[in-house]
């Protein structure tokens, strides 16, 4: 049987599956609570596969491992290994409970909730909904790009069009009618797949190669150039690669970056209980290790098939960017294992689409509209706009995708980095010091806000030609690249939010005891739903 046929056969049981249990999953999406949170009644095999399929997608397959495999060769894989202790389990142990209590406390269902609630601010919120909804979009837009390479490797001459439009309606559909507990139980699908397939991909392509040691052995004999440009023959297969400053910007993004994004912390606003987050951050980290390091572990041996990639003579890069190295990489492998890498990607995709338009419609809906309008909207109508936000959320960022599939100024990471830096940069500080400090004030929210956001539409326009900083060694290093921007957002806002705390008006002692009072109490258990 063909590579074409195999695939198909495999993609129509996986969107069989998806649909019906979205279909099956409409009981739970009834109302705002059920839509947006499952109700809170999550268990913890759910909320950690949700979490980790979140974070990790055809941005990370195709475009992170690809390009970092390329520059760092197998010390990459200490991104994937950073992902999984920073991102996940630190994010689990010091944001999993006091999320969870707080949130329920102060009555929050979305990150701009808890802003508008915990600093009693409705510009807040507003603010934070905006900033929301605009940079998930081009995160959400890079999604389909990575997704369109590996649909292309299967099915050789299908328009890029087509597998934006197919995965944006079928994602649309589900989460739409079933809601967050739709796109949680699927997320359990896809992880399991996503398991199954790094580890039966990682297994092949090391075979191609004749075995882990002989491939390591060839891998040294490419050339690296460290930082300084000198070059260094067996960097790539060195424990920290030729560029360990730029590998830790990378780590610092990637794994920090998770505690700041709107999609991945509401995962906790979900969760049924403490008992849950304990055995979730478990899970989670050890679903993090397997799919994380597998995936940078892999990209580290893109060097291997240079000659089947092509060189750029004139910029010594990869020939069609370095989302193009992954799927050179997985041409040679069997049908089977092809169609297995298309079903993996297009499962890792379509978990973190769900959650961004869940995430950006629920926002949009009731922390800016509802926010600005004199008076509330009732269940029904909250319920009616969120779906049409789904909707023109999917639409937009289609479009975006489409377009930029004729543009080479950003490339997947680029446009990845962009939106975690904003999100993260904006968020991660005021909302960590938000759980657990009682002296952060609003004013501190609104400069961290005001950074990250305008440190990263000043990289936007660096990455997109329009600026150049070259001339200044200081702007020249930080807007390198949007990893580096990103982490100084992120690493800036834990300085600026203390600082300006110290420095403006401590804010209501009522409010704050207020919100606080809440982690003297034990969390009772709601009726929960099974895993």
């Amino acid at each position: 049987m063909n590579t074409v046929f195999i695939t198909s056969v495999f993609i129509i049981l996986f969107f069989a599956v998806m649909i019906t249990i979205g279909v099956r999953s409409r009981k739970h999406a009834t109302d705002v609570n059920g839509f947006v949170l499952g109700g809170r009644s999550v268990g913890p095999w759910l909320s950690a596969f949700a979490f980790g399929t979140s974070y990790f997608s055809a941005v990370v397959f195709v475009g992170y491992a690809g390009q970092f495999g390329w520059n760092f060769g197998v010390s990459s894989t200490w991104i994937g290994l950073g992902n999984a202790f920073i991102g996940s389990l630190l994010a689990w142990v010091v944001l999993g409970r006091r999320t969870r209590v707080m949130t329920q406390h102060i009555g929050s269902k979305t990150m701009p909730d808890f802003f508008g609630n915990r600093f009693q601010s409705k510009g807040l919120k507003i603010a934070a909904s905006a900033i929301t909804f605009l940079f998930l979009i081009p995160y959400t837009a890079s999604l389909y790009n990575g997704l369109s390479r590996l649909f292309t490797m299967a099915y050789d001459g299908i328009p890029y069009a087509v597998c934006v439009i197919v995965m944006a309606i079928l994602t649309g559909v589900y989460v739409i009618v079933g809601g967050y507990m739709a796109t949680a139980l699927n997320d359990f699908v896809q992880g399991i797949i996503m398991l199954i397939g790094i580890c039966a991909v990682i297994g092949a392509v090391l075979h191609d190669n004749g075995g882990l040691v002989t491939a390591l052995m060839d891998l040294s004999k490419y050339e690296a150039v460290t930082a300084s440009g000198e070059g260094w023959a067996g960097g790539f297969a060195s424990f920290l690669g030729p560029q360990p400053l730029f590998l830790l910007m990378v780590v610092i993004l990637t794994s920090l970056g998770t505690w700041g994004l709107p999609q991945m912390v509401g995962k906790f606003y979900a969760i049924k209980n403490e008992d849950a987050i304990k055995k979730g951050t478990i899970i989670s980290t050890a679903f993090a290790v397997v799919v994380a390091g597998g995936c940078y572990f892999l990209g580290g041996f893109g060097r291997l098939y240079t000659e089947k990639i092509g060189i750029d003579p004139a910029t010594g890069k990869p020939v069609g960017g370095f989302d193009a190295i992954i799927p050179s990489m997985l041409s040679t492998l069997a049908p089977v294992l092809i169609a297995v890498v298309v079903v993996l990607v297009l499962s890792a995709s379509m978990s973190t689409l769900s959650s961004l338009v869940l995430t950006s419609s629920s926002t949009l809906t009731l922390d800016f509209i509802n926010s600005i309008k004199k008076k509330e909207s009732s269940e029904k109508k909250k319920m009616l706009t969120m779906r049409v936000f789904i909707v023109v959320f999917i639409v937009i960022s289609a479009v975006i995708a489409i377009k930029q599939a004729n543009s080479s100024n950003l490339f997947i990471a680029q446009m990845m980095g962009v939106s975690w830096g904003a999100l993260a940069g904006s968020f991660l500080a005021p909302f960590l010091y938000g759980l657990y400090w009682k002296k952060t004030t609003k004013a501190a929210v609104v400069a961290s806000f005001v950074f990250g956001v305008c440190l990263e539409l000043v990289q936007l326009c660096v990455s997109l030609g329009w600026l150049d900083v070259s001339g200044s060694a200081l702007l020249g290093f930080v807007f390198k690249n949007s990893l580096y921007s990103g982490s100084i957002a992120m690493l800036g806002g834990l300085v600026i939010v203390p600082v300006v705390s110290l420095l403006t008006p401590k804010p209501s002692k009522e409010l704050v005891d207020g919100c606080f009072s809440c982690y003297e109490e034990k969390v009772e258990e709601v009726n929960s739903v099974e895993f």
